[in-house]
């Protein structure tokens, strides 16, 4: 029998990889799509400059090596992307973290956190199999699981991204409106206002105005880049704050009264959780004291007694 060392399954893997990218995804030998196709007739009309669209961004390490199997990675995160029960709601997450990129992408990465767990687990068990221990179910379960939770982690961690900018939003958001009650009640207009909130204040709520106030001055009505801003958030006082706006610019009625109850709705609001957080803290603090505390003061209140009258005296 015939030993292969595992340099040699390694060597022979990559050099059939090599070969398959060589011979069957060479640009003459891939499908060439519609947009492909129609480009070149409708490439007269487009008007934007070369110079002002943004150079192909890479997420890994490896630059050249990423360029070269950009089509295989593109192809399969097309397949991938339709697999995709909720890219709606993928993209609706990227866009209340503020991350710019899409559903696709974000999907990359998640490839590769999944990769990366691949990779080191990979690693540790082929040194524990150099040390003498393997076992090959226990290697085989912690490699897949190790795959998809670096698969799971990635979610996970957009998950936390999402929280903490809502809660720097929330923040932001009374020292914000009470900004932009002040300018609307000195004569602003509801764009004015904004436009003093995106230039005085620095953070991510006034970010988000920046981006109303861009959407509006491109064209859109200011009532449709605040209703665009409420579907981007599910942080109830920042929707009934957006829809009071709406209404007070639809209707007329005065605004800064509106700003101004919407400021002070979130300071009670804020007050409130801090109450409750600091009553479930309260609650906490009872395990260590009755489980930790207090069974030590009483066995320093006793012990002394009981062994008094263990002596006899």
């Amino acid at each position: 029998m015939i030993a292969v060392s595992p340099p040699a399954v390694a060597c022979g893997i990559v050099l059939g990889i090599g070969l398959w990218l060589v011979i069957f995804r060479s640009p003459f030998l891939r499908a060439t799509s519609l947009a492909d196709r129609i480009e070149p007739q409708l490439r007269s009309q487009n008007l934007e400059s070369r110079l002002l669209r943004a150079g192909d961004q890479t997420v890994t390490p490896f630059s050249p090596l990423e360029k070269i199997l950009r089509p295989v990675i593109r192809d399969g995160l097309s397949a991938l992307a339709t697999l995709n029960p909720s890219p709606g709601a993928t993209a609706r997450r990227l866009a209340q973290a503020g991350l710019n990129k899409s559903a696709i992408d974000f999907r990359a990465e998640q490839l590769l956190w999944a990769a990366a767990g691949f990779a080191l687990s990979l690693t540790v068990i082929s040194v524990g199999a150099a040390a003498g221990r393997f076992n090959p179910l226990l290697a085989a379960v912690a490699v897949a699981g190790s795959a998809v939770g670096g698969f799971i982690a990635r979610d996970f961690w957009l998950g936390v991204q999402v929280r903490t900018r809502e809660q720097r939003m929330m923040a932001e958001f009374p020292s914000i409106a009470e900004l932009m009650a002040l300018a609307v009640a000195a004569g602003e207009s509801a764009t004015g206002a904004l436009d003093r909130v995106c230039r005085s204040a620095n953070g991510e709520l006034s970010k988000e105005f920046a981006r109303i106030l861009s959407e509006t001055r491109a064209g859109a009505p200011l009532v449709q880049a605040l209703q665009e801003f409420s579907s981007r958030t599910d942080l109830a006082p920042l929707v009934r704050f957006v829809d009071g706006i709406i209404v007070a610019v639809e209707r007329g009625t005065p605004l800064a009264d509106v700003l101004r109850a919407q400021a002070q709705d979130v300071r009670d609001t804020a007050k409130r959780d801090l109450m409750e957080a600091a009553g479930k803290k309260e609650i906490a603090m009872m395990v260590p004291l009755v489980f930790g505390v207090l069974p030590l003061t009483v066995v320093f209140a006793v012990f002394p007694g009981i062994a008094a009258i263990s002596l006899g005296l």
